[in-house]
Order: structure tokens, then C-alpha cells, then sequence
């Protein structure tokens, strides 16, 4: 399949010409190709609305900076736009789903030598649950591909479409969907590990309570767990703690400014959004945790660890410590793949995983 040309519009030509609006237009125009920005809006409280398309938009803003680094690995197979529900279909216009389509990176010699001992990573995406889809995410997969991994890389509906819980239950869906057609790919039905960045962590984390622990699947409404044998997840960057604690600041307050108090409906008081608890009442696959000193939820990684640790699980944790001169940021090692840091980060991710495979 040939590549996605990602850099589709730059303004370099007339910085000047551009006013802030236009500039924004255009942004809005580019950034649709891996995110919503307000076609789902429009029956949403208008002030709810208007802080979620503000906030798709600062975060395009820097997302469309880093498309001109983006590229695809040669050699890397691409099966896209594959739907796991039956609306997985996308038609703005006529308002169907794109958050039920995922897509599969994986080698071509994979392809060519065939059998069924290639591991398998599924990604879930980041966007603080209201932006993004799995094109966000395309560069970091091809490159996670290329290392040896077919990667599943989903769609789950973002706010305000759904949820936590539907969020949950997307991915729940999409799981039971690749553990039903996997025979149809090179792939090892043992050799499966989870991978998540910011919110994507977050979904990735409850996922693996959710599969673990019939308490935490119940308090997320998954009656039926998926099943599939996960041997482990990378978590980059997560959001752990979604327990509501009016006393002190929180991911959990600041979510709820952009997402609203009904994202969380029906999960006040739930073990699973308490680290400590979930972590000690899981038996838990091995995580790897990675984090820098400049991430703004740098904490939720280590409380993560933290609560890990006190329960006795398997974990490594890679706190990146960056120096006064530089600047890694937020989920660096997916959204700026190109960094050594980040390959290093990715070769850390390899070496986890194959080391826990069978």
C-alpha cells in the first residue's frame, strides 16, 4: 500500500499572508485525516462543544509541526480501514462510525515466509479520550512493525460520541474481532502484548484489569472479557488515577474541564480507577512504564509504578531524565519516533516484549 502523503499542506511559502483564523481553517482541514475536530459536535452543549474543538485544535497544532518527520518504514505492509463493528464504515456526511475501523502493520517477510510465530502489539492511541484516531498513531506503529511486531493499531470512539465506558467497550469489541480473524495473518495467538499512549495507556491499563480481574470488568460494564492471552503491555505515559478527589488537583478534575462530569458516569468509587487497589487485586501480565522528567502527567507513571511495586507485580519502569537544554515532552517516543531517545524507547519496547514471548 504507498505511503500517506502526510505532509499535504504547509504555510512556509507565505508565513505572513496567513491570518489566525485561516491558519486554524487549514490546520482543522489537515488534522481531519487523523482526528475529529467538530463534525461530532453539533448536538453537544454548546459550551462542552466549544472547550473539545478548542482543545482538538491546540493539540492538532502540534501534531501537524512533526508531519513532515513522518514516514514509512520500507517494507512494512499496511492493511487499513478494516471494520470490527459492522458500522465501522466512515461517512461524515451520512454520520457513520470511524471509531470502529482498525488497521494491521506488519513485515512483508512476515507475509512471504508465512506460519504463525510473528507477536503481535495492539496500539491504542492517545488524545486525552476526545481526539484523535488511529492515523494519529500510524508513524509509531510502522516503526514498532518494523522491529518485528504486527501491530493492530484501533479506532475507539472519542468524546463526546461515547463514554469511558463505551471507550472500553470499543476496545473490547475490537480485541474479540482480532482474536476471531488473527488465523487469517502470520501472527502468534500467544505472543500478544498491548501497547498505549496517554488516554491510550489509560484505556490500555483498564483493559488489562478489564481481562484480569471479573470485578473490574464488571464495574466497566464488560460482561463477556474478550479472552485473548495478553503477555504483557507498553505504557507510555498513561493516565493511572482517575479516582475523583475534590480535595487536591487531579488528571480526573482536569479531564472532567474538557470532557465534562459525564464522561465518568456510573464509575464513581470504582476499584479499578485506584491504582493501588487494581494493582493489588489483579494478577497482572508484565508492564513495561515509560515516562521523562518533562512530561506534564510524569507523576501518573510513577504512582503507577509505585502501586505496582507495593503489590509485587512484574514491571520495568523507564523514567527518561532530560536535561535543562532539552525537551522531550509528553509521549515522545510516539510522537516524535525520529529522536534517538525514542529509539532507544521503541528498542527497550522490542527487547520487553520478545523477552516475554513463548
Amino acid at each position: 500500500m504507498p505511503s500517506i502523503p502526510y505532509r499535504l499542506v504547509r504555510f512556509d511559502d507565505e508565513p505572513f499572508a496567513i491570518g489566525p483564523v485561516e491558519f486554524d481553517r487549514g490546520i482543522a482541514e489537515i488534522a481531519r485525516y487523523w482526528t475529529e475536530i467538530d463534525d461530532d459536535l453539533a448536538d453537544t452543549d454548546p459550551d462542552r462543544a466549544s472547550r473539545i474543538r478548542e482543545d482538538r485544535l491546540r493539540i492538532a497544532k502540534f501534531d501537524y509541526a512533526r508531519t513532515a518527520y513522518w514516514h514509512d518504514p520500507e517494507s512494512i505492509d499496511a492493511i487499513c480501514d478494516m471494520p470490527y463493528l459492522p458500522d465501522g464504515g466512515y461517512d461524515a456526511e451520512a454520520g457513520e462510525s470511524r471509531g470502529h475501523l482498525l488497521d494491521l502493520y506488519l513485515p512483508h517477510s512476515a507475509m512471504v515466509r508465512g506460519g504463525a510465530t510473528l507477536p503481535v502489539f495492539i496500539d491504542i492511541h492517545g488524545g486525552g479520550f476526545t481526539y484523535g484516531y488511529k492515523e494519529l498513531n500510524r508513524n509509531f506503529n510502522m516503526h514498532l512493525a518494523a522491529l518485528g511486531f504486527a501491530v493492530f493499531s484501533l479506532n475507539y470512539r472519542p468524546a463526546p460520541q461515547t463514554d469511558l465506558r463505551g471507550q472500553l467497550a470499543d476496545v473490547q469489541n475490537a480485541l474479540a474481532w482480532i482474536r476471531d480473524h488473527a488465523d487469517g495473518w502470520p501472527i502468534s495467538p500467544h505472543n500478544i502484548f498491548l501497547t498505549g499512549d496517554s488516554a491510550g495507556g489509560a484505556l490500555a491499563w483498564y483493559t488489562l484489569l478489564i481481562e484480569r480481574n471479573p470485578d473490574a470488568a464488571q464495574a466497566f460494564g464488560i460482561a463477556s472479557p474478550s479472552g485473548l492471552p495478553i503477555a504483557g503491555a507498553a505504557l507510555v505515559s498513561g493516565v493511572f488515577d482517575l479516582t475523583e478527589r475534590p480535595d487536591v488537583p487531579s488528571a480526573r478534575t482536569q479531564l472532567e474541564q474538557t470532557v465534562g462530569r459525564e464522561f465518568f458516569d456510573g464509575l464513581d468509587g470504582a476499584m479499578p480507577l485506584a491504582p493501588f487497589s487494581a494493582a493489588a487485586q489483579t494478577a497482572l501480565p508484565p508492564l513495561y512504564l515509560l515516562t521523562s522528567s518533562d512530561d506534564f502527567i510524569q507523576a501518573e507513571t510513577l504512582g503507577l509504578a509505585t502501586a505496582l511495586a507495593c503489590a509485587g507485580r512484574d514491571f520495568e519502569l523507564h523514567d527518561v531524565k532530560v536535561a535543562p537544554t532539552e525537551t522531550l515532552g509528553h509521549v515522545f517516543s510516539v510522537c516524535m519516533s525520529w529522536l534517538p531517545e525514542s529509539q532507544r524507547a521503541l528498542q527497550q519496547i522490542h527487547d520487553f516484549a520478545y523477552r516475554n514471548c513463548r
